[in-house]
């Protein structure tokens, strides 16, 4: 459509069909009229948010979150630890390492290996760190990826760790979604959407290519190609089993893969497993979790059972599978990893996590949990080595509660009880405060756990920051949030994390009651908990402030559209809106297996119910919402939020909406930026809600 300026645009535009779409210019990411309105908007948000008050937050989040005593987390490699680094006067960050004795000391010598902020000033460049894979074997190179401004797409450079410079004619991949890892010191595997015919419809990489030192990566040849209507390919390759091996893992959808065994002449061997199926590969053990009930040479298996083979045996034919752990209804398994020859299975009893590890030998498989973690808040566990070939079963864990700050675990080899490496101090003010379960009975009858964290007393006037995700199985736990501690539970606020549908805290089958046709459902859970908390008298629905980004952005949009009377004031973050075209929109069709084909009339059906876009309409009594984006996002169109905050402008809606240059699929490319955004979300829900004055 032509460009259109403010001046001359519909004052009323509507959507009266799917594809009827008057906003459709604000998909231009850069384009001059949307980066018009862009500008106009925030400087809105930022005239009628950014004063005093906010500023004096601003700097007290940019200061937690470069906080000196924060945890420094390593990964091993030989003797060094390895671990990347920011703070105040390092913003864009330092990679750096120490040797392992070093790093139990209180301030340990680290050596530094990259000045990312150098290296950006000298480039004139907007580096964002995002990896760096270490040369197995002689441990002296590392492929160094980075982004510009945060985004998906990086660009890799090889760097040579004992000269601490980049090396002259060495491996450079040019920006582009995906990356590379070592096959030996002169060849690399290459899993990079770079160059025509090299991206899937989703963006990323459809190809793995063998890429020799010296040549162009462009003329890489192909090992391994997959359908352009896959989700993505990628390569990874070890020498455990004393020769080397090459893996590809072909992506099909979102939750839909193929593996494919072989070596440089190419992949030979798909494995004879459900395409559903999460597969394991470490050393000649296979571990495998369906995602489906699953019935093999007439055995059944349950949804997210725990499932091992030797690798011979399963190319050969067999499938004499080992039960190694089986889910129930209040067990639920949140993932497996492999670790020195274990399989260590993390698992959520009744929310409270739990890990066990798994050992094959001459016998049959051994089974012992993890004793010495906490049984409630959050925990993550994964190995200390970063080359698995090397490892020697070492485990970090990291520990955490909404009150207790976090703390990192070792477990030695053995698996004996865990000591403290690092312990960070408080960030806020918790006396007073407790930590508290409950559940709320949603449209359908189900019961929706929530935790609560606040004052001792209810005073039915609580101002309440609720959140939630609810999507891709991922499960969201309690944890310590030093920012919104600070600037919210110290001053009296209550905090509210749903454990609604779409997640994985019980399992498979929470998640898939909760995508496709269930995602409205999981939306229901949302408003289910809000409602729990006037009747339990916690609070009133005008003190409800609820806040969800990405796909829980999609999930506030349709608290505005579905249920706005039970929320005082809402901030829908990175978000997916548009529903109708999301699929068309940078990677959007990678994620249709968790919504729907809107292109599907049947999927359109159910689609266009949470499809708030669509849904908002005029004379609807819709709280306050600030729609915040990034224009560096190269995962979740801006184009969403863009459209819907101007449509709710034209309908004369209290809407606002902030968009920073940069940052990526997230709130900032680094502390300053990250702080700013937190703090105006902070900012506008306390004012939204009543809860908080302007100051001059």
């Amino acid at each position: 459509m032509p460009q259109t300026t403010e001046a001359h645009r519909d004052p009323r535009p509507t959507l009266e069909r799917p594809d009827d779409d008057p906003y459709l210019w604000l998909e231009a990411v850069d384009g001059p009229d949307a980066l018009a309105w862009v500008e106009a908007r925030n400087a809105e948000t930022l005239a009628r948010y950014g004063d005093a008050g906010f500023r004096r937050d601003r700097d007290i989040a940019r200061d937690l979150l470069d906080r000196p005593d924060r945890i420094p987390f390593v990964e091993r490699f030989g003797t060094w630890l390895y671990n990347f680094w920011t703070d105040g006067a390092h913003p864009r960050g330092l990679w750096r390492r120490v040797e392992e004795a070093g790093y139990r000391a209180a301030a340990p010598d680290w050596e530094i290996l990259l000045d990312l902020d150098s290296l950006a000033a000298s480039e004139s460049e907007d580096w964002v760190w995002d990896n760096a894979i270490i040369l197995r074997g002689d441990l002296d190179r590392a492929l160094v990826s980075f982004s510009r401004g945060g985004k998906d797409a990086i660009v890799v450079r090889e760097f040579a760790l004992d000269t601490r410079t980049f090396v002259a004619d060495g491996f450079v991949l040019p920006e582009g979604k995906g990356g590379a890892t070592w096959l030996d010191r002169d060849t690399v595997l290459l899993s990079s959407a770079l160059g025509p015919g090299m991206a899937t419809r989703s963006g990323y990489a459809r190809t793995v290519r063998l890429w020799p030192r010296g040549t162009d990566p462009l003329d890489a040849p192909v090992l391994f190609e997959t359908a352009e209507t896959s989700m993505m390919v990628w390569g990874a390759s070890d020498r455990q089993t004393g020769t080397e091996r090459i893996m590809v893992v072909e992506q099909l959808d979102f939750f839909d893969a193929a593996i494919h065994v072989g070596d440089r002449a190419g992949l030979h061997v798909r494995l004879d497993l459900p395409t559903h199926a999460e597969v394991h590969l470490h050393r000649n053990h296979v571990a495998v979790r369906p995602r489906q009930p699953w019935t093999v040479d007439g055995v059944a298996y349950a949804t997210d059972t725990v499932l091992a083979i030797a690798l011979p045996d399963l190319l050969a034919g067999s499938r004499a599978f080992t039960v190694l752990w089986q889910p129930d209804e209040r067990r639920a398994l949140q993932g497996v990893f492999w670790s020195a020859g274990r399989l260590i299975v993390d698992v959520l009893e009744d929310l409270r996590p739990t890990y066990r590890a798994f050992e094959p030998g001459p016998g049959g498989w051994t089974e012992r949990p993890l004793a010495g973690l906490p049984a409630l808040g959050s925990v993550h566990l994964w190995p200390l080595d970063g080359d698995p070939e090397r490892a020697d079963g070492t485990l970090l864990a990291l520990v955490h509660d909404p009150v207790t700050p976090l703390a990192l675990l070792a477990f030695p080899p053995e698996l004996d009880a865990p000591t403290v490496l690092r312990q960070t101090p408080p960030a806020f003010e918790a006396r007073g405060i407790r930590v508290t379960r409950h559940e709320a009975v949603s449209a359908d009858g189900t019961r929706v756990p929530y935790v609560q964290v606040g004052p001792e007393a209810e005073t039915g006037e609580a101002p309440v920051y609720l959140t939630a995700y609810g999507g891709f199985g991922i499960s969201s736990l309690p944890g310590y949030q030093p920012v919104l501690g600070k600037l919210w539970l110290e001053r009296g606020g209550t905090c509210v994390t749903a454990n609604i549908r779409g997640g994985g805290e019980f399992g498979t089958r929470w998640h898939d009651a909760g995508r496709r046709e269930g995602k409205a459902r999981a939306h229901d859970d949302f408003a289910a908990v809000a409602a729990d908390l006037v009747a339990r008298g916690v609070t009133r629905p005008g003190r409800v402030a609820a806040e969800g980004a990405s796909n829980g952005g999609l999930l506030i949009a349709n608290m505005l559209t579905r249920y706005p009377e039970r929320f005082g004031a809402l901030v829908c973050t990175i978000p997916l809106i548009d529903m109708r075209r999301y699929t068309k929109l940078l990677a959007g069709a990678s994620w249709i297996g968790e919504y729907g084909d809107p292109d599907d009339p049947q999927d359109w059906t159910f689609l266009s119910k949470i499809s708030a876009y669509h849904a908002a309409e005029a004379g609807r009594p819709y709280p306050p919402i600030l729609l915040a984006t990034s224009r560096g996002d190269d995962r979740v169109h801006p184009g969403h939020a863009r459209k819907m905050a101007e449509k709710l402008r034209v309908l004369g809606c209290d809407v606002a909406f902030y968009e920073p240059a940069t940052g990526g699929h997230g709130t900032g490319k680094d502390s300053e930026q990250r702080a700013s955004f937190m703090t105006l979300e902070l900012t506008f829900l306390r004012r939204a809600i009543g809860w908080d004055e302007p100051v001059a």
